[in-house]
């Protein structure tokens, strides 16, 4: 996979591009698909790069109640829909505490606050910062699921449109870690007008067809079999069949 093809672009360089209110589109397929689609955009996005490096390590912390009403939520096709979840960009050594709230007009919004990664419990900001974006209350919130991936990104360089390719995706609950290192996730992100976005023209060339993943809601059903998870049964066993895999990942 080359990488070292696309003209670079700082993190300072971004703040033009947070997307913080976005429309969102996901596309997943096999790693091996991943060096052509790059070589087809290379000219018309930046990489992001931090220090000499671009495939960049994430750890991220869910949370979720005794319930799971976030991950039911998700699973039953609500929208108005919370995830919360503490983050990690590991190479910068900065975190935050976020909450990403799917409303019914298709749109992510998301919030977020400097966090400490390693913080067993939620520091007072974090309580507040919980009652004030959510209907949840911290004490009811757990930890349920940890996920690690690394990430390119991609910035498209009229700026009006960010792109995360995940890799190297690992998840990990209670005993139980599974990883789904041969897929790749790709995460086209704009501000939802109308405008040319080559990715999304390489991916309708190359027959790559937009499906929806969410890491939490995936990693959950694979990783705890006591879960509700009869409407990603299809979903998993698609992902089986990308990655020509024998291990089930939906028992």
């Amino acid at each position: 996979m080359k990488i070292n093809i696309f003209d670079s672009i700082q993190l300072r360089e971004m703040e033009k591009v947070k997307l913080m209110n976005r429309v969102d589109k996901k596309y997943w397929f096999h790693v091996s698909r991943l060096s052509a689609l790059l070589e087809e955009i290379n000219e018309s996005y930046f990489l992001l790069d931090m220090d000499g490096q671009s495939l960049l390590p994430y750890s991220t912390v869910y949370f979720d109640t005794p319930e799971d009403r976030m991950f039911i939520a998700h699973h039953n096709g609500k929208l108005n829909r919370y995830k919360i979840r503490r983050r990690s960009y590991v190479s910068s050594g900065i975190s935050f505490f976020e909450v990403k709230f799917k409303n019914n007009k298709g749109r992510t919004i998301k919030k977020r606050i400097p966090s400490d990664f390693m913080e067993p419990g939620f520091s007072s900001q974090e309580i507040d910062f919980i009652h004030e974006m959510t209907p949840f209350c911290h004490q009811e919130l757990k930890r349920s699921l940890v996920n690690h991936f690394s990430r390119l990104t991609l910035v498209n360089k009229n700026f009006k449109e960010r792109c995360t390719i995940d890799l190297n995706l690992q998840f990990q609950q209670a005993q139980n870690s599974v990883g789904l290192g041969d897929l790749a996730i790709v995460e086209v992100k704009s501000d939802g007008r109308s405008s040319v976005s080559p990715l999304l023209m390489a991916l309708r060339n190359q027959r790559i067809k937009p499906a929806g993943f969410s890491k939490y809601c995936v990693g959950r059903a694979i990783t705890n079999r006591h879960l509700k998870r009869n409407a990603f049964k299809e979903k998993i066993r698609s992902i089986e069949k990308v990655l020509h895999t024998e291990n089930r990942l939906y028992n």
